[in-house]
């Protein structure tokens, strides 16, 4: 079965799960992003077919909210606190040398290869840690950009040794 079909399959099941109701939109799209990490257009487009709305809608719900993401995420989420403590203690070098690292430009977030994608949040609530960094939840603090790269290097060198 195509990729593409098994997503639309699955989107249709979780529809199907919450019985079709428009009400349970948010519902809905949270867990079509756990199951594939991101809303892509088909999975927008097959929700406002099974809820009988427009995609324009389903759209709008899910760029109005921060946490739901039309882009394809990598395997490993980076996130940097830009919060007043971290700013003041220079998170945005490490913001830079990290967006330069991994080749991002513009407005893309994650890696050609798919491994990594970079975020800013407003804080991580660890003020007295700053500049601090998540990589998939895991608190980093203290940083600098040169201690930031060498953790990414670090879980390059992991993955290619699966």
């Amino acid at each position: 079965m195509k990729k593409e079909n098994r997503q639309a399959d699955e989107v249709r099941r979780i529809v199907d799960s919450y019985d079709c109701q428009e009400s349970n939109l948010i519902a809905i799209l949270q867990d079509v992003q756990n199951e594939f990490k991101y809303l892509s257009e088909e999975a927008l487009t097959v929700i406002a077919e099974k809820l009988g709305v427009s995609t324009a809608k389903v759209y709008s719900v899910a760029t109005f909210y921060e946490n739901f993401s039309l882009e394809a995420k990598g395997k490993h989420i980076v996130r940097i606190c830009t919060g007043t403590a971290c700013h003041v203690r220079k998170s945005q070098p490490i913001y830079d040398t990290i967006r330069e690292y991994l080749g991002l430009s513009g407005k893309r977030r994650t890696s050609d290869d798919g491994l990594f994608t970079l975020e800013t949040v407003a804080c991580l609530g660890a003020c007295g840690l700053a500049p601090v960094m998540t990589i998939d939840g895991e608190v980093h603090a203290k940083m600098t950009p040169e201690d930031a790269v060498a953790l990414m290097e670090d879980i390059r060198r992991k993955e290619a040794a699966v």
